[in-house]
């Protein structure tokens, strides 16, 4: 696990500066606190930080080929690489070392573009090919490490975080307004952009080569659209996948320094926990973070898995005061603004393992890849639910219905929150707009209007044109056309938030979950499989049926919760009026005044449930503030050793 970097001139007579590879290194170096390494060439520059974790004394980097003609700066880990490095020695390669970052550069010797085919892992890496005068570069399949690009008049530049490109000096963080409502219905952006102008993301499954200027991308792979006339007995789906999530876990426990688990009491991670107690037969270190609001903790079900099999277990609770103080400097580590509260949890977990192990093993991925989630079924009996219901009911009650949820006031907070999430309030609107609206939009079209200036308005990109492209790109039936716009758009936003909040405590991340063959195999997995009434991975519960207690297998899906609704409602409202509605925050001119105050209000009230809508404007204030307008005064949390820039 490391984090890279580097500059690329266009000119080849224009060397980089090495103080400006320096400076983009060191600002990542909560990345790879035990080693650093550069090389440079006239106008070629590529750097990185290591946390070693495999060949601990040999493996720094960039390392190259035999003749010094390719080089490489590569974040990650490559599972297969011992198999792989076997047959590239019987091919005549020589190796000065036992890492797996050498034998990417030998198959790109071997088979160019298309070593990345071969790869069995997670990685984002850069290749100078010298002989060719290219560079080339790919991210892994699911999108597990992160990528960042900037294109400039003069040069290419890339690393493993976004801050690292602005440390150059030769890119300046400037909001992308055109990409405002994407952010205020997702939280996030799904495509390649990001939320600085001329910033993008390199995206799953992609590679690029860069060559007499001209940068060319490609994606090179996909999830597999499976016939689902060739359906087996459901035994086999169980039977297989147990098995392949078992070689996953195995593989993932690949490592020369201590390794543990972070473990939440859910089926996933308690699955991950209880097949790598099996195969290490030693106790393991697991992790679990909580609050003191007992209701929104899963500290008492994480215990009971670790006591069943026998982990040694270590725990942390986050209070309100440590979350809050904590945001502003986590938005400066995960360079945009937060999409989910958990992310706060996760650092907080994340810092706790830190103290005892390099390496960590996670549950995430199979939720989107199995059905996890209850919107899946949820969306499923809606659609079925609409047709009868526009069949019996006339259009006028239908609109009287609609109006009702929308607007009685003896309606709770709760209750008309999951009434629109129902066919009544959508009416007939295709599946794909009833999905995002209900489960992602914290900002619907309307809202938006209401909330952004006029003059950001007529900037602006569609919220959904990103996301509806990709569900349009889509086949199979209606629950594998949901999984794999998940797969290609939600996942790798978590899946980031996994990268960054653990990367900040100096702590690599795995999540065998997403070993791209099991993700690839579960693509074929029957619905009615997965699917059990609004109860999802059923076979993945039927497949761990014996390592687990029966009532930690079924157990509600709680999601990672925190307590943000009510302290939004209580003890933060003022802070929260504060910054918002504060002269700093109004003088931008993004945002209509009298909407934020409503929203405010009605949260407060508890007339509407407002959490998800306050929470995306306050995380986007302040990451206004700490990443586009430099104001670095956190609080006094130490970040795995960085000081407060």
């Amino acid at each position: 696990m490391c984090g890279i970097c580097g500059a690329f001139n266009f000119n080849p007579n224009h060397s980089v500066e090495p103080a400006l590879l320096e400076r983009m290194n060191d600002e990542i170096a909560h990345r790879g606190p035990d080693d650093a390494g550069t090389y440079l060439s006239r106008n070629v520059a590529i750097g990185m930080r290591r946390l070693s974790i495999v060949d601990v004394a040999h493996g720094h980097q960039p390392i190259s080929n035999e003749d010094g003609t390719v080089w490489i700066v590569f974040n990650g880990e490559i599972y297969n690489h011992a198999e792989l490095a076997k047959e590239l020695k019987a091919r005549g390669h020589s190796y000065v070392t036992r890492s797996d970052t050498e034998t990417i550069v030998h198959l790109y010797e071997e088979y160019g573009p298309d070593c990345v085919k071969h790869l069995r892992g997670m990685f984002a890496f850069l290749i100078w090919d010298s002989r060719n005068h290219r560079l080339f570069g790919a991210r892994d399949r699911l999108g597990i490490k992160p990528f960042y690009y900037s294109e400039t008049s003069s040069g290419f530049l890339f690393g493993s975080e976004i801050k690292s490109l602005f440390a150059s000096g030769q890119v300046k963080p400037i909001l992308n307004r055109a990409a405002l409502p994407e952010y205020l219905a997702f939280g996030y952006l799904s495509g390649d952009q990001t939320l600085y102008e001329g910033v993008r993301k390199l995206m799953p499954g992609h590679r690029f080569q860069l060559q007499d200027g001209k940068l060319k991308i490609d994606q090179y792979w996909d999830l597999p659209v499976v016939d689902a006339s060739s359906a087996k007995p459901e035994e086999f789906y169980i039977e297989t996948y147990r098995a392949m999530l078992e070689d996953a876990v195995v593989s993932h426990l690949m490592s020369d320094v201590p390794l543990g688990i972070f473990l939440s009491g859910g089926i996933d991670s308690s699955a991950v926990a209880a097949l790598a107690v099996k195969h290490r037969q030693e106790p393991i270190d697991t992790f679990s973070v909580g609050y003191a609001e007992e209701q929104y903790s899963e500290l008492g079900a994480a215990r009971r898995v670790s006591e069943h099999i026998g982990s040694q277990h270590h725990e942390v609770r986050v209070s309100r005061q440590e979350f809050f103080d904590a945001l502003p400097q986590l938005i400066w580590q995960e360079d945009e603004p937060i999409v989910w509260p958990s992310s706060i949890s996760l650092y907080f977990v994340a810092r706790l393992a830190q103290e005892k192990v390099k390496v960590v093993l996670t549950g995430e991925g199979s939720d989107e890849t199995l059905a996890g989630y209850t919107r899946y079924a949820w969306t499923l009996k809606n659609a079925g639910y609409d047709g009868v219901y526009r069949k019996i009911a006339p259009a006028g009650v239908r609109k009287a219905v609609r109006n009702s949820i929308a607007n009685s006031h003896l309606l709770g907070a709760t209750l008309r929150r999951k009434l629109q999430h129902t066919f009544l309030a959508r009416d007939g609107a295709d599946w794909s707009s009833f999905y995002f609206d209900n489960f992602y939009s914290g900002f619907s079209g309307d809202l938006q209007s209401q909330l952004l200036a006029s003059e950001v308005l007529a900037q602006a990109n569609g919220a959904y044109d990103n996301v509806l492209d990709i569900w349009e790109g889509s086949r199979g039936d209606m629950l594998h056309r949901l999984l794999y716009t998940d797969t290609k758009t939600y996942l790798v936003e978590l899946l980031m938030k996994q990268d960054q909040m653990s990367m900040a405590a100096s702590l690599e991340s795995r999540v065998p979950f997403l070993d791209h063959p099991l993700v690839e195999f579960t693509a074929s997995i029957p619905a009615r499989y997965n699917l059990k009434g609004l109860s999802g991975k059923h076979v993945l519960k039927a497949a761990v049926g014996d390592l687990l207690p029966h009532d930690i297998i079924y157990r509600k899906k709680l999601g990672f919760p925190t307590p943000i609704r009510d302290w939004l409602r209580g003890p933060e409202v003022d802070r929260v009026k504060d910054l918002l509605l504060g002269p700093r925050t109004l003088s931008r001119g993004l945002f209509q005044e009298t909407t934020i105050r409503r929203l405010v209000n009605e949260h407060v009230s508890g007339h509407i449930d407002h959490t998800d809508r306050i929470w995306r404007l306050l995380n986007f204030e302040q990451w206004m503030r700490v990443c586009i307008e430099g104001d670095r005064q956190f609080n006094a949390l130490d970040l795995a050793g960085t000081s407060a820039r």
